[in-house]
Order: structure tokens, then C-alpha cells, then sequence
């Protein structure tokens, strides 16, 4: 009798764990650790909040626009020219268009492709992590790490060759708080204009509607290389070069 109760007690147990794993007939769950550091990442830096936003800020003398209604976003970028001319380029999830003193004007293939690029670099990285939702996004896990006496999550980010754009071969390494998720560093490599890395420590951290916003210091390795999740230890080493600060100012963000 109590060989058959504990064997009655296995079947129970068994079919319990297998019924908690599955959502379908013939589904089977399960969390990937990566997807669940992302998940909770973009959460704590509000990015949900930019999906269906609009947003505009100014960065060197230009001012940037973000219209998102899920995926549907429009992309904006204005100033003055030398000429004294109002330049407006538009960027959409079909095409590039610029106008100038609000006629549009045609551009060569090349062009459009580079504004284009251009206008989608400034709204990426002023919106990071949001980018990081995109399905031609490749996350790996690097493991645990210290920097100035934090524990973080190293995680590499390669990209799809499908959906990943002209810039798919990049690669990105970000450094995330373990303890509040939150982007303090990352680094990046690239292979267009000849080809680069680039550190980048957020800085002068604000929230605005719920999302977090940061400026950044740019790095660059003093002695040539590529291998960026090292990056960090040249950084407490200083064996890295500040060449630039990215700051984004005058941001207003009205949620739908």
C-alpha cells in the first residue's frame, strides 16, 4: 500500500512540473536568461514607454524627432544649412526622403542610404535599450564582471543578416547593473568609414515620463583594437582616449 501511494505521488509530481511547463498542447516554455536580463532591462529603463511616444530633443545643433506607434515609427532630423536653407530629412520604416525649404529633393541611392544611416544612428543610441527589442537582435551571454566596484551582466549583441541593415556585421557588448539593470557602459565596433571601436560611460542620467535618458563620454582604445568586451578593463586601466561627449538636450516626450 505505501509503494503504491509514493508511486501515485511520483505521477502527480511529474505530471505537475509538466503541466507548469507547457501552454499548449504541444508547447513547451522556457526562459532564456538572456531574454529575461533584456526583458527586465528595458523595463527598468522605461523603454514600453517609447513604443507609442513621440519624442524630439537636440543634439549638436540639430533637432531630432520620434514618432512611434508600435512599429510604425517616423524619424526626423532638421537644421539650417551654410546656405541659410531648412534642411527637414525623414526617415520611415519604407524610405528616406529630404527636403529642403519644404520641397522634397532627389538623392542618389548612396545618400539617401547615408542620411538615412545617419538620422537612425542619433535616435538609436539616444533611445538604447529600445533598439535591443528588434527581432535581428543576436544576445549572448559573457558572464559576470566588475567595473569600479559594480557587479555587472556582459552581454554581446551581434546582429541578423536579415533585418539587421547595411551595418549588420557591428557588434555591441553593453554592461548592465546585476543588481538595477541599468546600462552604465558599452562598447561597440564597426566596420564602415574604415572601420572602429568606441567605449561609451553614461553620464548626467535623467528620467523624463518615465524613461531614462543619459549623455555619454566616448572613448577610444589607444592602442588599436576590435576586441571591445575588454573595453571596460582598458577604461579602469586607462587605456582608453575620450574623444567626444554625446549630449542630447531640450528633450520632450508627450506619450500616446
Amino acid at each position: 500500500m505505501k509503494w503504491a501511494i509514493i508511486i501515485v505521488g511520483m505521477i502527480s509530481l511529474v505530471w505537475s512540473v509538466w503541466s507548469c511547463s507547457r501552454t499548449g498542447e504541444n508547447e513547451i516554455t522556457t526562459i532564456d536568461p538572456v531574454d529575461e536580463i533584456l526583458a527586465t532591462t528595458l523595463e527598468k529603463h522605461g523603454s514600453q514607454v517609447l513604443k507609442h511616444a513621440d519624442l524630439t530633443f537636440t543634439f549638436r545643433d540639430y533637432q531630432y524627432t520620434m514618432i512611434r506607434d508600435g512599429g510604425v515609427f517616423q524619424y526626423e532630423r532638421q537644421f539650417m544649412d551654410k546656405e541659410g536653407q531648412i534642411i527637414r530629412d525623414v526617415l520611415t520604416n519604407d524610405a528616406f526622403t529630404r527636403f529642403i525649404d519644404g520641397e522634397e529633393t532627389s538623392l542618389s541611392a548612396k545618400k539617401a542610404g547615408s542620411y538615412g544611416r545617419s538620422v537612425n544612428s542619433v535616435i538609436y543610441f539616444a533611445t538604447l535599450p529600445l533598439a535591443l527589442e528588434d527581432p535581428a537582435v543576436q544576445p549572448t551571454y559573457l558572464g559576470e564582471t566588475q567595473v569600479k566596484n559594480k557587479s555587472y551582466h556582459q552581454l554581446k549583441i551581434t546582429f541578423r543578416q536579415e533585418g539587421g541593415g547595411k551595418d549588420f556585421e557591428d557588434e555591441f557588448v553593453y554592461w548592465i547593473g546585476k543588481e538595477d539593470f541599468l546600462i552604465d557602459y558599452f562598447a561597440y565596433n564597426y566596420q564602415t568609414d574604415g572601420g572602429g571601436a568606441r567605449f561609451r560611460v553614461a553620464y548626467n542620467e535623467r528620467v523624463v515620463e518615465g524613461v531614462r535618458f543619459v549623455d555619454y563620454k566616448n572613448y577610444k582604445p589607444i592602442e588599436p583594437s576590435m576586441d571591445i568586451a575588454k573595453f571596460a578593463s582598458l577604461y579602469e586601466q586607462d587605456g582608453l582616449k575620450e574623444v567626444s561627449v554625446i549630449e542630447t538636450a531640450n528633450i520632450v516626450l508627450t506619450v500616446d
